[in-house]
């Protein structure tokens, strides 16, 4: 492999009830004991807890909070696909292949808090990412990091969840989040219907770093695209971009988890590689 650089809440019944609005709202101090903590058994590392957030229309978003010791700042991670990985009342996953998802342990032995995103309601989430609802829902996620962890909160989407962390990037409150890294951006219009450019990336101001895979054969998310993603992004104060190659196929389709789309079978470089960049603007 080769690199290259370049946000009035109540607890209730073990959940968070977001002031109304929908799929709006700051998730606000948890109480304390108010929530059972959950330890997955395949967890070597982290104290995982499962929370589930009740937006305020009643949708039900869950969470998968991890942080290590004396953690450097917290990893709002926006999966790709559905969105739906399936937290389950043990804090186990159901779809654990997931870029996002997979390597939550390197970014905890790295020094970093994850925040891991089930899709709300469990629906999927195609079509959504890009919406003033969904900006709400990562505004809501940003403010439950900050409650939880202090230090900086960045927004990591992949694929799909690219989308997803363009929009909330957008529209944060200005201080609330350090940095956005999009990894294999779906830039080109496919079943979604969305892409990183209906995500209003001309309203990012904060640090952005764009990983592109030049083995990616995913037909929506090509790595010829990136410049074009960099250069959308024309108030953000710093884009870098970083390039990256290599990766195994496991899946059938190349826009799947375990192919270069998904850095399958190089997880470890370029995790080390977004981290360089996560510990440059903390």
């Amino acid at each position: 492999m080769s690199i290259r650089l370049w946000r009035n809440a109540l607890l209730l019944s073990a959940v968070v009830l977001i002031a109304p609005s929908a799929w709006a709202g700051a998730a606000g101090t948890e109480p304390a004991g108010s929530l059972p903590a959950r330890r997955p058994a395949a967890d070597p590392v982290s104290n995982a807890r499962l929370f589930t957030l009740v937006l305020g229309d009643g949708a039900r978003q869950r969470v998968l909070f991890s942080a290590p010791p004396d953690a450097r700042g917290t990893l709002v991670m926006l999966p790709g696909g559905s969105g739906q990985i399936g937290l389950q009342d043990d804090g186990q996953i159901r779809h654990g292949d997931n870029f996002v998802v997979r390597t939550r342990t390197l970014w905890l032995r790295r020094g970093y808090a994850v925040l891991l995103a089930d899709a709300v309601d469990g629906m999927n989430l195609r079509g959504l990412r890009s919406s003033p609802r969904y900006a709400a829902v990562v505004e809501a996620l940003v403010d439950f990091a900050h409650a939880h962890m202090a230090g900086p909160v960045f927004l990591l989407g992949t694929s799909q969840g690219a989308i997803a962390a363009m929009n909330g990037a957008a529209h944060a409150p200005t201080g609330r989040v350090a940095g956005v890294v999009l990894t294999e951006s779906v830039s080109v219009m496919g079943g979604s219907r969305e892409t990183v450019f209906s995500a209003d990336p001309g309203q990012v101001r904060i640090p952005v770093l764009i990983v592109g895979n030049r083995d990616d054969r995913c037909n929506v998310a090509p790595p010829g695209a990136v410049p074009d993603i960099a250069a959308a992004l024309d108030h953000s104060p710093d884009v870098r971009v970083l390039s990256v190659s290599g990766g195994q196929t496991r899946s059938r389709q190349n826009c799947g988890s375990l192919t270069p789309h998904g850095y399958y079978g190089i997880e470890v470089p370029t995790v080390d590689a977004i981290i360089r960049w996560l510990d440059g603007h903390r």
